[in-house]
């Protein structure tokens, strides 16, 4: 990609220059599209850091196509296709499905860190489709697959480079084609990692250990990992390693809601002066709004962002009592949060197959109904490429003074989900929603505590995180009150196939 093609700022335009030149020094040759075959033992992690509205995710997005123009191979979670000797390749992660998909809606191939850690294992017959979509293999002749469905595989594989889609279109599902999930054994080559900030010790050696050429892009005003003392991996790099991205990028220019994110970083500004810039912001633009009780037709699909877990528990019973939802049950529409998966060890391929899905810790979920199977229930996805499946779940909702929840959905073993319909900020981070409320009470009681992290106030690192969370408006509310829903909870907003997939800790 000619850089004359490129509108960058001066900060962008020297962190392209910088990476420009690892990469030609790595053997791949931006500017004139040449490859040569990596050397083995010569490695590359750099940092490309900023605050919201600095243009990192645009840097990742034309780095990405410029490295597909010189001949780079894009690796996604759903298709690697067949290795070669001389073969360069890219892969491009986040560490949730809510941040992967914000990429991919701006047309960026992302998948998460845990898809491309683990592979798909496909039925040969099928994978000779999957060769022939990818220009590796001629056209197959498959059993039980018409002419006319290999033709719609491949007119929906030159408009959306994904296998599984395409395979889809010819009217397969993916427990047709896949037969499992591998370990990947071998590295790859080129990863981006984009809202690094989140990415803990452990996670970082991961992908040290599988991408020898590893770019990441955090923003150094967000949360540090619990557990890191305040501290990001990008933090220890060294000075040349990291490229700092200043200028906030013209596209976000005349944004509000970045202005309040970007005032926090005066010294000076204290919890009530910065009240007071939100709610004059308030007067002059509909994007931020002063408000006196929380939304709870908002909460159903988007979080209240809260500190405390007091505070999250107190708001999810008022969001369900004036839901009308029953004590002892869910009602489809209700939002939840993966906590994880309870399964041993010996059932490893049905843990891989769940977090495969879409079930990893952290992810957004709406419940569907009941499943076929006690113990089980119908499950979308928020953000992952297929959202609907049936799975074995212990749902668990905690109520205010009660040291147990109630489970209303109680297999042995599997997901395990909270309720959703407010979340820590901690939580929220790598998530975007439209439209985002903020709790502004915990965040003066957090101003209150006088903590600080990583030399920052705690409760500006809280709310930076949660007020860069909104991408369209922001909802500042100032009072501990819900106002009543104007429409009762739903899954219209979600309708598409049904689930195609089930997963128990007893199946095969």
């Amino acid at each position: 990609m000619a850089r004359s093609e490129l509108i960058l700022s001066d900060d962008q335009a020297e962190a392209w220059d910088r990476l420009a030149a690892e990469f030609a020094g790595q053997g791949i040759d931006m500017a004139e599209g040449a490859l040569s075959p990596a050397v083995e033992g010569k490695a590359m992690v750099m940092a490309v850091v900023g605050k919201a509205g600095s243009g990192k995710t645009m840097l990742l997005g034309n780095l990405y196509r410029a490295l597909q123009e010189a001949g780079v191979d894009i690796v996604s979670a759903d298709w690697e296709g067949r290795r070669r000797k001389d073969r360069r390749t890219l892969a491009i992660l986040a560490p949730t499905n809510k941040a992967a998909s914000v990429l991919r809606l701006r047309g960026v191939p992302a998948t998460t860190i845990h898809r491309i850690l683990y592979t798909p294992v496909y039925d040969p017959q099928y994978e000779k489709i999957a060769e022939w979509l990818a220009g590796q293999g001629t056209r197959p002749v498959i059993e039980g697959l018409t002419d006319q469905a290999l033709d719609r595989a491949f007119a929906f594989y030159q408009q959306v480079a994904s296998i599984p889609g395409a395979l889809a279109a010819a009217g397969l599902k993916g427990s047709d084609f896949i037969k499992g999930w591998k370990r990947r054994e071998e590295p790859l080559d080129v990863g981006f990692v984009d809202e690094a900030s989140m990415l803990d010790e452990r996670q970082f050696d991961d992908l040290r250990e599988t991408f020898p050429r590893l770019v990441l892009f955090g923003d150094p005003a967000q949360l540090a990992p619990v557990g890191q003392s305040g501290e990001m991996v990008f933090d220890r790099m060294g000075e040349t390693r990291k490229l700092i991205l200043h200028r906030i990028h013209r596209q976000t220019q005349d944004n509000p809601i970045l202005d309040l994110a970007h005032a926090l970083a005066d010294d000076r500004l204290g919890f009530e002066g910065f009240e007071e810039m939100i709610r004059d912001a308030a007067r002059r633009d509909d994007r931020v709004v002063w408000a006196e009780r929380v939304d709870a037709d908002l909460m159903a699909r988007s979080p209240v962002l809260v500190w405390r877990n007091v505070t999250r528990v107190k708001l999810i019973t008022a969001f369900r009592t004036a839901q009308g939802a029953p004590d002892f049950d869910l009602i489809p529409g209700e939002p939840l949060i993966c906590d994880g998966i309870e399964l041993p060890l010996k059932h490893r391929k049905k843990r891989i197959d769940l977090e495969a899905r879409g079930l990893i810790k952290g992810a957004q979920v709406i419940y569907l109904g009941a499943g076929n199977r006690p113990g089980f229930a119908k499950l979308h996805v928020l953000g992952a490429e297929d959202p609907q499946l049936s799975a074995a779940s212990i749902i668990k909702i905690e109520k205010p003074d009660e040291e147990e929840p109630f489970i209303p959905h109680a297999a042995t073993m599997g997901a395990a989900f909270l309720h959703g319909a407010a979340v820590t900020i901690h939580k929220a981070q790598g998530s975007q929603w439209p439209e985002v409320q903020v709790f502004a009470p915990d965040l003066w009681a957090a101003a209150q505590t006088g903590r600080s992290e990583a030399g920052v106030p705690l409760w500006k690192r809280l709310a930076y995180v949660a007020i860069t969370r909104a991408e369209s408006r922001l909802h500042w509310v100032v009072r501990n009150r819900l106002g009543l829903p104007r429409r009762p909870l739903g899954v219209e907003d979600l309708r598409g196939p049904a689930p195609a997939l089930s997963l128990s800790a007893d199946q095969g």
